[in-house]
């Protein structure tokens, strides 16, 4: 990370939203699921849980306005489309192999922060004489 210049996290910075748009919930998991081969729109949902229709489209045409992902209409009746990964998408895959196995590795030690952040919070909170309003709007 030594060649990132902090100047690209500026909310005028194209890098800044295309980084949003590859790192958000959905994208990663769409291109991990698009890693296989084309699929239609409701294999892509049904792989997905918990997605609306509504963010997957949404996402999708993030994808596709990025060059990250094709859409196909295929011509039968009634009407389907498919998605696939572009060359440009495949390049992103290393990376996010690279992230996965980080968090699969390091996921047992982000569970026992979690736990100990959660037990000082909550000792934090049983405290009757700390105002500890600011805090408990915070997001686990």
């Amino acid at each position: 990370m030594s060649d990132y210049h902090p100047g690209c996290f500026s909310s005028d910075c194209p890098s800044r939203l295309l980084f949003d748009q590859i790192a958000d919930k959905w994208s990663m998991m769409i291109l991990a699921v698009l890693d296989d081969g084309p699929l239609r729109f409701n294999a892509i949902k049904r792989r997905l849980e918990g997605v609306t229709q509504k963010a997957l489209t949404q996402c999708l045409r993030r994808l596709e306005r990025n060059g990250l992902v094709l859409r196909r209409v295929i011509p039968i009746s009634p009407v389907a489309v498919e998605y696939e990964m572009t060359s440009l998408g495949r390049t992103l895959q290393p990376a996010f192999k690279a992230l996965y196995d980080w968090m699969m590795t390091h996921l047992p030690e982000v569970e026992q922060a979690r736990q100990a952040f959660d037990q000082k919070l909550a000792a934090f909170e049983s405290e009757p004489s700390l105002d500890v309003a600011p805090r408990r709007n915070m997001q686990r």
